[in-house]
């Protein structure tokens, strides 16, 4: 049985005032132990993650694998892409699952956190979607599309537009594009959303791009719906577990690394999500 805890602003409020007070001396050296059983085998890891399909996968182990591996796990739902990673860094949870490497990088460099990758578990293909436009041939000129607003993931979305050739940018930018790089728009205008919310906008833009995780959660199928999708081959947006700066051994971080990266899990994602989520190790033991 599912015991998914889903955190409310009040939960919010909490993280935000747990990670004032680790500013303050009481828990912010990298290396920390004062999260919550950290390193105590008999107690529970708990871990942030978002719904789908990060929350799906862990409690897959949990319910399947974590019991066998003597691993108490509880998996904690958060809906945005900046909780997680201050939870982690005040010791609110132990660990999270939600984001690629690039977000992380950028998000440490303007937060002061020491979030660090644990191993790499599977890929979600940036997408391109459209409720009235069937092919990337057919968005013309004075339409809108909506991309995220976030540093990495907006940048991610202008390469990928770029790469269909609905617009042009300056050379040398990479992933970290922003709309003032676009030298060439070809005629569209430009909606920029918090990533979360950028499905429910497809209702009122001609195409947007979105999340992969956030396009499953919206019915999207991106192998199938997706009119332009990120390409798998030397994708540097793997999703993974991540942990605070020396926590990395903690045992039950380990049981778990290995958890995810199992055969079973790979045949999990496979199965579950048909190449809409990709695994990104080889499941070798």
């Amino acid at each position: 049985m599912r015991r998914n805890i889903k955190l409310t602003a009040g939960i919010a409020a909490t993280a935000a005032l747990a990670l004032g007070l680790t500013a303050c001396g009481t828990s912010s050296d990298p290396g920390s132990k004062d999260s919550a059983g950290a390193g105590d085998t008999s107690k529970a890891l708990v871990v942030a993650a978002s719904p789908t399909p990060h929350a799906d996968i862990l409690n897959y182990v949990k319910d399947n694998l974590a019991e066998k591996a003597g691993l108490k796990l509880e998996v904690k739902e958060f809906t945005d892409y900046v909780l997680p990673n201050t939870a982690t860094e005040s010791g609110q949870v132990d660990a999270n699952f939600f984001q690629h490497k690039p977000y992380l990088d950028d998000f440490n460099k303007k937060n002061g956190t020491h979030i660090v990758p644990v191993v790499d578990v599977h890929l979600e293909p940036l997408g391109l979607y459209s409720k009235s436009i069937k092919s990337v041939k057919d968005i013309k000129a004075g339409q809108t599309i909506a991309v995220p607003n976030d540093t990495t993931n907006g940048g991610r979305a202008l390469q990928l537009l770029a790469e269909n050739g609905l617009i042009t940018i300056k050379p040398g930018v990479g992933t970290n594009a922003k709309l003032s790089d676009i030298t060439d728009k070809k005629g569209l205008e430009f909606k920029e959303l918090e990533a979360a919310t950028v499905p429910r906008a497809l209702n009122d833009v001609d195409a947007a791009v979105i999340n992969g995780n956030y396009a499953i959660e919206a019915k999207l199928a991106p192998a199938k719906d997706a009119i332009a999708l990120e390409k798998a081959d030397g994708n540097p947006y793997a999703n993974f577990l991540a942990v605070k700066e020396g926590n990395e051994k903690d045992a039950r971080v380990q049981k778990l690394a290995k958890l995810l990266n199992s055969p079973e899990v790979k045949k999990y994602i496979e199965d579950t999500y048909k190449s809409s989520v990709i695994p990104a190790f080889g499941a070798a033991q």
